[in-house]
């Protein structure tokens, strides 16, 4: 599932009736959570955070855009926090398997929007600045909206979309900043000290403006445009923000972080980085804290982590990794941390689907009804991440052998992918049964007219291409994992030789079972119009035998030396 978050600031934080009014068109939009709604009365700003698919957010965000600009009065509006337009920024970030170009897309799509339909001068900074000088929004909100009259009419300060022009409704509506940039996650490392000095000197080390230079006699060095010179700390981290203070709630000092972009510098490596810092000072770091909320993806990469430092085996599911990460960073030092209400995905409810979360009971009995989904497709996912998940399994049982040290780092590397096909393929459980619906749906569009008619053809040409593209992701997924069962088999515990004969088995069934949904499904697009994909079923038919060959042959060579070890082993 692709998720992208977005973090529009509106200027307005005082009354609550325009706030709610502006916040209520994102539960209008389907496939949209309302994560945080943060009013500030000083700042009369208040920052809106949701997630949700790209679409669904794009739709969202020009919603939220649209209802401040008529409900805010930029010529009225004070506050302390800069500011250039009733919705000052509109950030798009990238959460879950979307890239920062696709943000960047989405970013200049619903900027354009914004331009051409509300007539909002609107600039483009950060990932999706169009030059250099813009990417910094300071630059480009400088003057903030004060400035705004003298600065629209230039070709200099010209914004990307939206109106040249000064004008009233301008003058209401002021400009709106959209970007794409990464997730900006605040977090608080512990020091077992009360000495504000130390954790300010930590500070210094890792963030990445460095600290101001001395000379010999220790007096400060400055440049020649007279300010100080800045020399990175020994542990600087990009894309990093640090200050050291005392909690006296807490009755000890913290390093206060900013990762502006956890893409770049993610919470573990400044948690490792201030244990250097710390430890530079004969003090201790006892823990963390996050300020927040945090993409899961963070979670993992530190589980992951502190797993390998261990040599240990990383292949291990999610949720060890999380607690890996928790009980590593010292997550609970000060506070409780619940995963639910910490991660972001997880806050959103946007985790596992509807037949992952069922019990094997739940899911049969499901399975068994006269209900046309779930079926064979979700079956053949199903027994596509099995096949994934007895692989990790045989590399996880051979971690720490050593009667199979040569092999250590192999196995833990199989272990890992291992576990990430088996992901997928549990993802793919899911989509098999809501792309099928998805096609039943267009079944209901009406068809009274030739236009109707026509439009409902292509409506359902389009959802069952969807439809076959799942069950096609899971088959040309199943010659790895077949590859990867023969490895274990031959290199892997000699214990577990049966368990990745099972898994070769279980790849075969699913990529058989994956191999009959899409024939079944390129057979139902022969009578649909393929005007707007006319290489699809072609190209699919191509790329589903070649996978599938590979799988029957892979599968016959795994089976066969399961089996004749086995039998060997009793004669």
């Amino acid at each position: 599932m692709k998720l992208v978050e977005c973090v529009p600031n509106i200027s307005e934080g005082r009354d609550r009736s325009i706030i709610d009014a502006v916040t209520a068109v994102i539960g209008d939009v389907d496939g949209v959570t309302l994560l945080d709604v943060d009013p500030g009365e000083e700042t009369n700003r208040t920052v809106i955070t949701f997630i949700g698919s790209p679409a669904g957010v794009s739709e969202a965000a020009f919603r939220v855009v649209e209802k401040a600009s008529q409900l805010i009065d930029m010529s009225r509006q004070s506050g302390a926090h800069p500011r250039h337009g009733a919705t000052d920024v509109c950030p798009f970030v990238p959460v879950r398997g979307v890239s920062m170009d696709e943000c960047v897309e989405i970013a200049q799509a619903v900027g354009e929007r914004i331009g051409r339909e509300l007539d909002i001068p609107v600039y483009l900074y950060e990932n999706a600045a169009a030059s250099e000088e813009r990417r910094n929004l300071a630059h480009v909100r400088k003057g903030e909206y004060e400035a705004l009259p003298d600065k629209l009419g230039t070709e200099q300060w010209k914004p990307d979309f939206g109106p040249n022009a000064w004008n009233d409704h301008v003058a209401r509506t002021g400009a709106t900043n959209v970007s794409a940039r990464g997730f900006l996650v605040a977090y608080n490392v512990n020091i077992n000290s009360r000495n504000k000095s130390i954790a300010s000197q930590m500070a210094l080390d890792i963030k990445e403006a460095g600290r101001a230079q001395r000379d010999d006699a220790g007096k400060l060095v400055k440049g020649s445009d007279g300010k100080n010179v800045l020399v990175a700390g020994p542990y600087r981290l990009e894309a990093c923000k640090a200050v050291g203070w005392v909690i006296p709630e807490y009755d000890r000092a913290q390093v206060s972080i900013n990762l502006v972009n956890t893409a770049i510098t993610k919470p573990h490596q400044a948690f490792e980085a201030c244990r250097k810092s710390a430890r530079d000072r004969d003090a201790r770091v006892t823990g963390s804290e996050l300020v927040g909320l945090i993409p899961e993806g963070d979670m993992i990469e530190a589980g992951k982590f502190y797993l390998r430092r261990a040599n240990q085996s990383a292949g291990v599911p999610r949720s060890m990794l999380i607690e890996t990460a928790i009980q590593s960073m010292g997550l609970r030092d000060i506070a409780p941390f619940d995963p639910a209400d910490k991660i972001i995905e997880y806050q959103a409810g946007l985790t596992d689907g509807e037949l992952v979360s069922l019990s094997n009971r739940e899911f049969v009995d499901v399975l068994s009804t006269d209900s046309p989904a779930p079926g064979g497709g979700s079956v053949a996912a199903l027994s596509a991440a099995q096949a994934a998940a007895l692989v990790a399994m045989v590399g996880n049982l051979t971690v720490g052998k050593k009667k199979y040290a040569k092999v250590q780092d192999r196995v833990k590397a199989i272990a890992e992918r291992g576990q990430e096909i088996k992901d997928a393929m549990l993802r793919a459980i899911d989509d098999d049964t809501d792309a099928f619906n998805a096609v039943m749906d267009t079944f209901r569009l009406p068809k009274k007219t030739d236009a109707q008619k026509h439009a409902r053809d292509l409506a359902a040409a389009q959802a069952t291409r969807g439809a076959t593209s799942v069950p096609l992701s899971v088959l040309e997924a199943m010659p790895e994992i077949l590859e990867l069962a023969a490895e274990v088999a031959e290199i892997g515990n000699a214990n577990s030789l049966s368990d990745a004969g099972v898994a070769a088995l279980c790849a075969m069934a699913g990529a058989e079972g994956a191999y009959y949904n899409v024939l079944i499904n390129l057979d139902s697009l022969k009578d649909l119009p393929q005007d707007d994909s006319p290489e699809f079923m072609t190209d699919t038919r191509k790329r589903a035998s070649a996978a599938q060959e590979r799988c029957e042959a892979l599968h016959d060579e795994v089976r066969k030396a399961v089996r004749a070890k086995l039998e060997s082993a009793l004669d």
